[in-house]
């Protein structure tokens, strides 16, 4: 048997290697790859004899699992799944593990991160100092007092929820699946979303939540308020975002994701908008997390080949749902 680490996933080569091959115990082949591509015919000859690949959020669609008549697993280094075809998976038997949990400091940490940059101004004040200027306009605001939403309450949700209890805000939280033991108090999302200073978003990439956030939902929402997406890019309307902070509906934004991976076109209608915050998909990468993620990697590879696979991603339509062993 064969694996393929189709690309580079933050970690050490050498240290990625050793703990493949300490997984694997001999039992298969590891091939492994220092560059990232994304073109199918690429994808195709690195894949094709593969029992098992290795890919991070890498886009591996049907033309390619089709192509790769060995393959029997997907080794996800990454929370969400929604850039594999699983359509495809499914009906060729190809069982596909992520790993959920590896970036949950790291992504809470970003959001934080991202709105006391809108809370203090963060942006302009750098510019202001560095230009001569002073605080004139640039007078912040606390997030103690403040009502803090949260929009899917999965490990993520609940850590953002946990640190945001600790700056002294009031949380509420929308959830398709509600958890009575974690203390949250549960309301609908129109009335988390006209209530709420804060509203951060949590949720997976699928049928249910594209575009859960688009110009009527924006227009719910205070003017004061902050909206935080380090979820997926096509969770919110960009160019209705963009309108709404042109506009004033909102006070402004914090995005860490967008409708495709960076780089992003410089002609995106979120780069024209007023305070907007961006980062090119960085919230889950920290060294702490990317050295996580692969130990979770090669567990799951282990357990595959023990012939009791983890972290499976079973297949239940477009809205998947995550079993994991953490």
């Amino acid at each position: 048997m064969k694996l393929v680490i189709l690309e580079p996933l933050g970690v050490e080569k050498e240290k990625l290697l050793a703990m493949a091959e300490k997984a694997a115990a001999g039992r298969i082949e590891i091939v492994s790859y220092d560059t990232r591509a994304e073109d199918v015919p690429t994808l195709i000859e690195r894949s094709r004899d593969a029992d098992a690949v290795v890919l991070s959020n890498l886009p591996y669609p049907r033309e390619v699992i089709e192509r790769c008549p060995a393959l029997k697993l997907i080794l996800v280094a990454f929370t969400g799944v929604d850039h594999v075809a699983m359509d495809a998976c499914r009906e060729r038997g190809v069982t596909v593990c992520n790993c959920a949990g590896y970036s949950t400091v790291a992504v809470a940490d970003l959001v934080f991160g991202l709105l006391i940059a809108l809370c203090r101004s963060i942006l302009p004040c750098d510019r202001a100092v560095r230009e001569g200027g002073t605080k004139a306009g640039l007078i912040g605001t606390e997030l103690e007092g403040k009502k803090f939403g949260i929009v899917g309450a999965g490990a993520i949700g609940l850590r953002v929820a946990r640190i945001a209890e600790a700056f002294g805000c009031e949380v509420v939280a929308y959830s398709r699946t509600q958890k009575p033991e974690t203390g949250l108090r549960y309301v609908g999302l129109d009335e988390l979303l006209s209530g709420c200073d804060v509203v951060s978003l949590h949720v997976p990439l699928n049928d249910g939540t594209r575009g859960l956030i688009g110009a009527r939902e924006l227009g719910l929402m205070k003017k004061t308020a902050f909206l935080i997406n380090t979820a997926r890019g096509p969770v919110v309307d960009s160019a209705a975002l963009a309108k709404a902070l042109s506009d004033g509906v909102i006070a402004g934004a914090g995005i860490d994701v967008f409708e495709t991976e960076p780089p992003i076109p410089r002609d995106h209608p979120l780069f024209s908008a007023p305070n907007l915050v961006a980062t090119p998909h960085v919230a889950f990468a920290t060294k702490e997390a990317l050295e996580k993620r692969a130990v979770i990697v090669f567990e799951n590879l282990a357990a595959w080949l023990d012939g009791a696979p983890e972290n499976v991603v079973p297949f239940m339509g477009p809205a998947f749902v995550i079993f994991r062993k953490r």
